[in-house]
C-alpha cells in the first residue's frame, strides 16, 4: 500500500511537469514559451501540427546509434498496445558517414512533420574535422534553442541523496559547440565560443517563464564569467536584465566548476537552472547522475516551429547495446513529453503512469540501477499495469 501511494505521489508530480491538464502545462511544454521583449525577436508559438489520417499524427522516427534502435521499438510496441493514433516516419542517419546526405533527409522530414523521437547519433572524434556533429546539424539547422530537463528523486530508485527537483535549462544553439575551429600555424588550433545578446536574452526569458508558470521560486544562471569575462559576462548580464521583470523570483548566479561541486554535495538547494551550451551538458548529466543515471531521465528540445524529443543526457549506450539490458524509462518517458506536446494527454498518463508504477511499485529494474530485470521484462511489466488499468488496449 505504501509502495503504491508513493507511486501515485510520484505520478502526481510529474505529470504537471511532463505536460497533463493540470494548470498551464500544456502551454508551458506544448510550445516555446514567448518573450516579452522584442529584443529576443521571438513571439511566435510553437503549435504542434494538427491530426490527419483520420485522428493520427505522423512523427519523425530517428533510431540513431546504440542502444537507440531498441529502445525506439519497444516505444513502437508500446504505443502498438495502447493504440496510440501516431505514425511514425522512420529515417536512419548512418553516423559512419561523412556526407551530411542523411542527416538532411531528417532534418527535412521533421520540418514536414514537426515532431520527432530520436535516439543519440554517435559523433566519433576521430572522424576528419569537417565533419559536424549530426545532433548538434538537427538543433542549430531547427532553431531547437531550448534543452529542458527535469531531474527528480524517484521513490523507487535507491540513491544517495534524496528530494532532488531541479529543472534545467540549456541554450541549444551556439556556445562552444558553434563548430567554428581553425588551426591558426602547426600546433595552434583556435576553437571560437559563440555567445549572442539575442539568443541569451531568448534562453533566459524562456527559462523565467517556465520557473514562473511552473510555481518555482528560484532560478540560478550558470557562467565562467570570472575568466571569460566578454562571453560568459554577456550571458550573465542578460539574465539579470530578463531577473529584473521577474521580481517574484529569486535570482542569483554561480560559478561552474562550484556548480558541480554544489551539486554532488547538496543538490537539493537547486530549483531552476539556466546556463550556456557546454555547461548544460556538464550539469545535466551530473544531475541525471544524481537521481539515478541517464536510463531514467528524459527530455525535450525546443524551438519556435519544431519540437524533438530524447533522452535527456544524450547517450548511445554503446556498451550494453544488443544485450536487452538498457533501462527504457528515459525513451519512454520521453515519447509521453511527445503525447503531450501533439495533446494526446491520455495516451501520456497511461503510459506514464504505468512506467512509474513499474519503477516505483513493482520494483522491476534494470541493471543499471541495481536490478536484475531485462529491458523486455520491464516493457512487458509496463504493458500489464496498462492493460490492468486501461481499456485502450490490444491483446499482450
Amino acid at each position: 500500500m505504501a509502495a503504491h501511494t508513493a507511486a501515485m505521489s510520484m505520478s502526481k508530480i510529474l505529470h504537471p511537469f511532463l505536460g497533463g491538464r493540470v494548470g498551464n502545462t500544456a502551454k508551458v511544454f506544448g510550445r516555446t514559451l514567448s518573450s516579452n521583449r522584442n529584443k529576443t525577436g521571438n513571439s511566435r508559438d510553437n503549435i504542434p501540427p494538427p491530426a490527419k489520417y483520420g485522428g493520427r499524427h505522423t512523427v519523425t522516427l530517428i533510431p540513431g546509434d546504440g542502444i537507440g534502435p531498441e529502445l525506439l521499438n519497444h516505444v513502437k510496441e508500446v504505443f502498438r498496445f495502447c493504440c496510440v493514433p501516431v505514425d511514425f516516419e522512420v529515417v536512419h542517419v548512418n553516423s559512419a558517414v561523412e556526407t551530411e546526405d542523411d542527416i538532411n533527409n531528417a532534418i527535412t522530414a521533421i520540418r514536414r512533420n514537426g515532431v520527432a523521437l530520436k535516439g543519440n547519433i554517435e559523433t566519433k572524434h576521430t572522424m576528419a574535422p569537417s565533419v559536424k556533429s549530426r545532433n548538434n546539424l538537427l538543433r542549430t539547422s531547427l532553431d531547437l534553442y531550448a534543452n529542458v530537463m527535469h531531474c527528480q528523486s524517484l521513490p523507487g530508485v535507491q540513491t544517495r541523496h534524496k528530494n532532488i527537483d531541479i529543472m534545467i535549462i540549456r541554450e541549444n544553439t551556439e556556445g562552444e559547440y558553434s563548430n567554428l575551429e581553425h588551426e591558426n600555424v602547426s600546433g595552434v588550433v583556435e576553437s571560437l565560443k559563440i555567445i549572442t545578446r539575442t539568443n541569451s536574452l531568448r534562453i533566459a526569458e524562456y527559462a523565467f517563464q517556465l520557473a514562473r508558470e511552473k510555481g518555482r521560486k528560484r532560478v540560478t544562471a550558470v557562467h565562467k564569467a570570472n575568466i571569460m569575462k566578454l562571453g560568459d559576462g554577456l550571458f550573465l548580464q542578460c539574465c539579470r536584465e530578463v531577473a529584473s521583470d521577474y521580481p517574484d523570483l529569486t535570482f542569483d548566479s554561480m560559478i561552474v566548476d562550484n556548480t558541480t561541486m554544489q551539486l554532488v554535495s547538496k543538490p537539493q538547494q537547486f530549483d531552476v537552472m539556466v546556463m550556456p551550451n557546454l555547461y548544460g551538458n556538464v550539469v545535466s548529466n551530473v544531475c541525471a547522475g544524481l537521481v539515478g543515471g541517464p536510463g531514467l531521465v528524459p527530455g525535450a528540445n525546443y524551438g519556435r516551429d519544431y519540437a524533438v524529443f530524447e533522452t535527456a543526457t544524450r547517450n548511445t549506450g554503446k556498451s550494453v547495446a544488443g544485450k536487452n539490458i538498457a533501462n527504457p524509462t528515459a525513451m519512454l518517458l520521453a515519447s509521453c513529453m511527445m503525447l503531450d506536446h501533439l495533446k494526446l494527454y491520455d495516451y501520456a498518463s497511461m503510459i506514464r503512469n504505468a512506467v512509474l508504477t513499474t519503477m516505483n511499485e513493482t520494483r522491476l529494474h534494470t541493471a543499471d540501477i541495481g536490478g536484475q530485470g531485462t529491458t523486455s521484462e520491464v516493457v512487458q511489466s509496463i504493458m500489464r499495469v496498462i492493460q490492468s488499468k486501461g481499456p485502450l488496449t490490444s491483446a499482450l
